[in-house]
């Protein structure tokens, strides 16, 4: 019969346990993030092989618990685990640097055989986790009177524990010691466990554990963390509870990347006020209202996804010292804008938020509304609503502007289309202006919707009451490819309740990778 002391440190053990299982997965999203982003489509990857992996675990333990009832054997197994939880961020290193190639090259067979040599890594230590909650029911079990209550009071503690594991590495040690070391501490904690278990189960085995234990402890103290994701001119990296930034200068220019690194989301050259990409398009935004405009008339901008702060500088720069709220999801990103992007004008308010809560929660109205919230290549759903975009109409002035950075092809326009026609729902007058490609089968286009009814001729109108000759280089140079967009209810509409944008994108992205135009 189990001592009142065993049964607490088994049920410590199932705490643990459960715990590490999602601090595993949740570690192992963070892992993927530098290489292949954070999408629907990657989580769906990762916690269904998760799922998989905790079933044949559940099955499994069943099994070796009824054959080998007894502490050391579920112990054991629990090292193992442990061991190769550790050992994770060394060996996944070599395959993930595939993945950059593949994102180079475009190749879909590179990328999802790196993602799955990456994820086939989680196969055994969340396999031998799954075994521990029916280990330990098979070993706390003393009648079957009371099996419901003692199955029902390890699961229980299991789950809090996979609480506990939710939270503390998004929220704790990711932003704070990095992912590798996050792996390495749940791994010693679960090793720990294991080598204290097998002592006191008087295994022989005790001593080879704690040679496993000595070794993540090696790993620690020897090893340092180094670079998570290189780069040809990387000046600063780091991981924040939202995201993996890095910094990359090529001469005299800073480029920001977020994740997996194939968007560029902020670009800043000292001296410059044009960027010559998608950002300086947000400039002439509000001249497509009707004549005559003039650049006094934008007093205030609001810029959702203020990521390094270019559209930000580059509207202080043409229309003075207006009033701009900046609203980024990432402390840690506008922290990176100030230190390596010279975001520091005073005009700018920068509010780390949700760009639509914070539009929803405030009072003010606004001269332009711009959208840039990108993780590439997608755009967040409730950043694409007819309902957002109803919110955003209700917070622009009488000749506001909602002007939105959206990711094309050479041919393919369909996430622009969309959210076009989701605009014209709720604004009057609809254009989309394509940004310069430079050469690239990849690029961006402008969507603008103005809160009055406007033409497309306004833009070139108003071109004769612009004096900055920046203004006027832009202006110049969308004019070829501005066109207004007819909206019809026949077409796709995003609404909260049904907005695809990432069944949108996956298709553009694979007509793209097959070559259909």
């Amino acid at each position: 019969m189990k001592t009142k002391s065993q049964a607490a440190f088994l049920l410590l053990t199932v705490f643990v346990g459960g715990m590490t299982t999602m601090a595993v997965e949740m570690s192992a999203s963070r892992l993927l993030d530098p290489y292949f982003g954070n999408s629907l489509l990657i989580w769906t990857v990762l916690i269904g092989l998760v799922l998989i992996y905790l079933t044949v675990g559940y099955y499994l333990g069943g099994k070796l618990a009824d054959r080998y009832p007894h502490a050391g054997m579920l112990f054991q197994l629990i090292a193992w685990a442990g061991f190769v939880i550790g050992l994770i961020p060394t060996v996944s290193a070599p395959i993930l640097r595939y993945a950059v190639v593949g994102f180079a090259e475009y190749s879909v067979g590179l990328l999802a055989g790196s993602l799955l040599a990456v994820l086939l890594l989680f196969a055994v230590p969340v396999t031998l986790l799954g075994c521990v909650s029916p280990y330990a029911i098979r070993l706390t079990m003393r009648d079957v009177d009371s099996a419901g209550n003692t199955a029902g009071g390890i699961y229980a503690l299991s789950t809090l524990g996979s609480i506990v594991g939710t939270f503390s590495p998004v929220l704790l040690f990711i932003p704070n010691i990095g992912t590798r070391k996050t792996f390495l501490l749940f791994a010693l904690v679960l090793l720990l466990i294991a080598v204290i278990g097998l002592i006191r189960a008087a295994s022989r085995w005790a001593p080879l554990y704690g040679a496993l234990l000595l070794a993540i402890v090696v790993l620690i103290v020897l090893f340092p963390p180094g670079v998570i994701k290189a780069a040809a001119g990387m000046v600063f990296e780091t991981e924040s509870a939202h995201n993996y930034i890095q910094v990359v200068k090529e001469g005299n220019t800073c480029y920001l990347h977020l994740n997996e690194g194939e968007g560029i989301h902020s670009i800043y050259t000292p001296g410059q006020v044009l960027s010559y990409g998608i950002w300086d398009l947000f400039l002439i935004a509000p001249f497509l209202n009707n004549f005559p405009f003039e650049a006094t008339q934008v007093r205030s901008l609001c810029m959702i996804g203020l990521a390094g702060g270019t559209v930000s500088k580059a509207y202080t720069e043409i229309y003075g010292p207006i009033a701009i709220d900046g609203v980024e999801l990432d402390a840690e990103i506008i922290e990176t804008g100030r230190r390596y992007f010279a975001m520091t004008e005073p005009n700018l308010n920068a509010v780390a938020q949700d760009g639509r809560y914070f539009l929803t929660h405030q009072e003010k109205r606004y001269d332009v509304v711009a959208i840039d919230a990108y993780r590439p290549p997608y755009i967040p759903f409730h950043l694409t609503t007819q309902e957002f975009f109803q919110e955003v109409s209700d917070h622009l002035t009488d000749t506001g502007v909602l002007a939105i950075n959206v990711g094309r092809t050479q041919s393919d326009y369909a996430l622009v289309n969309v959210l076009s026609n989701t605009a014209g729902m709720i604004f009057p007058s609809v254009y989309v202006i394509d940004a310069p490609d430079y050469g690239s089968d990849l690029g961006n286009s402008l969507v603008v919707a103005t809160k009055q009814l406007t033409r497309p001729e306004n833009l070139a109108t108003n071109m004769a009451l612009m004096d900055n000759p920046f203004l006027l280089e832009v202006a110049e140079q969308s004019l070829p490819t501005l066109r207004p967009y007819l909206a019809s209810d026949a077409e796709l509409v995003f609404t909260d309740d049904k907005a695809p944008v990432e069944q949108v994108t996956h298709g553009l992205i694979v007509r793209y990778v097959m070559g259909i135009e």
